[in-house]
């Protein structure tokens, strides 16, 4: 069971994130793509915002494709925490905790989500079960 469970959490986790990538990069999903998700990031002050945009985009696109097949899961729980902790610290920290009030809790729990199943392995239903 403990398998089966830690491939609906990489599949709901990953998948998520490949949705989140294809916002950023391609305005998919009611994304706003490069160019709004890059003014958007220069509105908080990180510069230069396309650029960014695009490095935040495939950094979620990908670790979220790499997390949802298990494919080298260290890297993708690395690339999704590294979203997670950006996030917070330049959106949601300064809000405090709690979601209702714009706060990193779901910021934070995706992050525990992310680095424990890099730490733990991504389970027997996973591409690095079958090539490692």
């Amino acid at each position: 069971m403990t398998n089966i469970g830690l491939l609906m959490i990489r599949l709901v986790i990953g998948l998520l994130f490949v949705g989140h990538g294809a916002q950023k990069l391609f305005g998919w999903f009611g994304g706003y793509g490069l160019k709004g998700t890059g003014g958007w990031f220069e509105s908080i002050g990180m510069k230069p915002g396309v650029t960014l945009a695009l490095f935040a985009g495939l950094a979620e696109l990908i670790g979220g494709l790499l997390f949802a097949l298990g494919f080298v899961t260290p890297l993708a729980g690395i690339l999704i925490a590294g979203t997670m902790v950006m996030a917070i610290v330049k959106v949601h920290g300064p809000n405090g905790l709690w979601s209702t009030s714009n706060g990193y809790e779901y910021n934070l729990t995706i992050l525990a989500v992310a680095i424990g199943v890099a730490l733990i392995g991504p389970g027997q239903y996973a591409l690095d079960a079958f090539l490692f």
